[in-house]
């Protein structure tokens, strides 16, 4: 138990420095290469912060834990957009852009209602069983690619005006963005290790343990990663982020867990599925009313209350 708790220490320490370095070295290459900074955030920050749900949710299906793998890419879509945008809205309003309202909050919303038709079709149309195949593994591999290829294509290379960065070397901002990552990726690790050693002796489900814990701390680099860069008042990147994370969940990491064994949804509920189309409703409808072109300090809140909702209901249904 000592151990754990000097890994849970040394984790969140890890998580803490990552962050910091990840944000001021994913700017600088934004800046050196001309690319916005919310297609840096979408790609080189949402792929590393989204590595640890990569790792869990491979491993589990490999060993056969579909609940696991699903649960937690489920979970951790909810974490990143309730309560991490949520956090980051409150720290400083967080501005959308064009391309965000048109293409990128869309396609989110459209991938997350995409894994809830395939993933539920047993549930909601009687098309056998629920849960991903091979052939829709590949389908989500495919469409990852093409998502990505658009948005280098179609980035308009803008960046934040109020957050000017330090100008930095391209060799030293890609050295200091791969050590963030490496923080965040290893921080995030020692963390969850030891949360599921302490929860699975206590005799808690998989489920259970994927939607909370592995969640949770698979979630902890986007948490630190946004609350940075918000702190950095780099909004864009923040959104990148948890919009890439989204992607990357589903499409890249759900993806490669059903091409190589498909994924059964047993353990999922549909109060599950709802709370993560609900949380990309909220971001869309965030988008495009009153402050059209921010995600307010209020709206903010109204994430966070419905994580707390989601979370309650989770302990109430253990």
């Amino acid at each position: 138990m000592i151990t754990d708790i000097l890994l849970l220490i040394a984790g969140l320490l890890l998580i803490i420095f990552g962050a910091d370095w990840l944000v001021d070295g994913a700017s600088a290459i934004a800046r050196k290469l001309h690319v916005s900074e919310f297609v840096i955030g979408l790609t080189i920050v949402g792929f590393g912060t989204s590595c640890p749900e990569l790792v869990v949710s491979l491993t589990g299906a490999i060993s056969g834990h579909a609940d696991i793998s699903i649960g937690n890419v489920i979970g951790s879509n909810i974490f990143n957009t309730l309560l991490i945008l949520g956090v980051t809205a409150l720290i400083m309003p967080i501005a959308v852009t064009r391309n965000n309202r048109r293409r990128d909050i869309p396609v989110t919303m459209a991938v997350t209602v995409l894994l809830a038709l395939m993933g539920m079709s047993g549930t909601l149309f009687g098309w056998g069983k629920d849960g991903l195949s091979r052939i829709e593994g590949i389908i989500f591999l495919a469409l990852f690619a093409l998502y990505i290829v658009s948005c280098f294509v179609n980035d308009d290379g803008t960046a934040e005006e109020d957050a000017p960065a330090k100008d930095r070397h391209i060799a030293f901002a890609i050295l200091l963005t791969l050590a963030g990552l490496a923080g965040l990726v290893f921080g995030g690790r020692w963390f969850v290790d030891s949360a599921v050693r302490i929860a699975s002796a206590l005799g808690v489900s998989d489920k259970f343990i994927a939607i909370t814990l592995l969640a949770g701390g698979t979630s902890l680099p986007e948490l630190a990663a946004c609350t940075v860069a918000a702190f950095k008042k780099k909004g864009q990147l923040a959104l990148g982020n948890i919009l890439g994370s989204n992607i990357f969940n589903i499409l890249l990491i759900l993806g490669a867990a059903a091409t190589v064994t498909p994924l059964s949804f047993t353990g999922i509920s549909l109060v599950d599925v709802a709370a993560v189309l609900g949380s990309m409703v909220l971001v869309m409808l965030s988008s495009y009313t009153f402050k059209k072109n921010l995600i307010d300090r209020w709206e903010g809140a109204i994430f966070l209350l419905a994580f707390a909702a989601y979370y309650v209901w989770l302990f109430i249904n253990l």
